[in-house]
């Protein structure tokens, strides 16, 4: 087996301590620190290194988009991998448009078309959102319960809540889990 090894760095985000993680050339991984799934994956041998082009990068365009200044982020060299179920889903979510959410079943019927099948479980989405590796980058923040409720982000609630008010999407229109559909702003 191959012992590859990563580069990580830290951005300090207004939400919290972001890692970052690269190949030497990729962005693949980020992660809000302790998160769910915290820099899951085979990545044992890593090394800090706060000087490489890609974090950088990242690093300045993520500066803009906590300004406001940026909506996308498609120059960045992203490598992520799994099933090509996953990665199907991976590539779905970087479509959704920059403060625009979009529902599991959404996402599923989307899938479904895109893959040839009658139909894929929003259930079965919902686990591939979940493990997003690179996470704001690829905007898994955008993905709703079709009840509207704020559910499914390996980050935490709160801050899923405010990325998508920094995105400018109304919140008041959504509710938490659990809530029995009482809205945020009631």
């Amino acid at each position: 087996m191959e012992n590859k090894i990563y580069y990580t760095s830290t951005y300090n985000s207004p939400f919290g301590t972001y890692t970052l993680l690269s190949d030497g050339k990729n962005l693949v991984g980020t992660w809000f620190y302790g998160q769910k799934h915290y820099m899951e994956g085979n990545y044992l041998n890593t090394i800090e290194d706060n000087n490489l082009e890609i974090f950088n990068n990242t690093k300045r365009l993520l500066d803009e988009y906590f300004k406001g200044k940026r909506q996308t982020f498609e120059n960045l060299p992203l490598y992520y991998c799994g099933s090509d179920f996953r990665k199907l889903i991976l590539d779905l979510l970087q479509k959704i448009p920059y403060g625009k959410t979009v529902s599991y079943g959404y996402l599923a019927n989307e899938a479904a078309k895109l893959s040839g099948r009658d139909k894929i479980s929003a259930r079965a989405v919902g686990a591939a959102v979940g493990r997003n590796p690179i996470s704001i980058i690829i905007p898994c923040h955008r993905v709703v319960g079709a009840d509207r409720s704020l559910v499914g982000y390996a980050g935490g609630l709160q801050t899923k809540i405010k990325l998508l008010t920094l995105e400018g999407v109304d919140i008041t229109k959504f509710h938490l889990p659990n809530t029995k559909g009482q809205l945020i702003s009631d």
